[in-house]
């Protein structure tokens, strides 16, 4: 199975530069973006990157969408990087309580991100080959929906 290399960004500026010149609207982008990279690297991840957007947008009306989508997200990321056959070093409830804390979820979740495309050791864009799992066959943990 293959995948491919998601976009390496600058920490601090995809936390707080760009949102603050965009008025928020990069974040929407990049919450995007880093939804689609996670299923554009292992294809066994469900997510739907505009429904993850809808949540934190407009699911804020009911207050807990964008806390599902905050965890979610990382947990994404994690899978992300058992699929890829790294250690797995992201955590949706890690990323979860640093929403509380000046929107530092942004800020770790593009770390987790960047640290990936770092071990996995091509350049953007790339077509990598990712390890087989041996639980690929079997409807589990892995395979739930998005």
């Amino acid at each position: 199975m293959t995948g491919r290399i998601g976009k390496t960004r600058n920490i601090f500026l995809v936390w707080l530069v760009w949102p603050f010149i965009t008025l928020g609207v990069y974040h929407l982008v990049w919450w995007y973006k880093i939804n689609r990279e996670t299923k554009d690297l292992d294809d066994r991840i469900e997510v739907n990157p505009a429904l993850s957007v809808l949540a934190i947008t407009l699911g804020a009306l009911i207050i807990v969408p964008p806390f599902v989508s905050i965890f979610k997200t990382g947990d994404r990321i994690a899978r992300m990087q058992a699929g890829a056959g790294l250690p797995v070093t992201c955590s949706g409830i890690l990323g979860l309580l640093l929403s509380f804390v000046f929107g530092l979820h942004t800020l770790y979740y593009q770390y987790e991100l960047n640290r990936t495309w770092q071990e996995l050791g091509a350049p953007e864009g790339a077509l990598i080959t990712l390890p087989a799992r041996p639980d690929s066959g079997t409807a589990g943990p892995d395979q739930r929906a998005a």
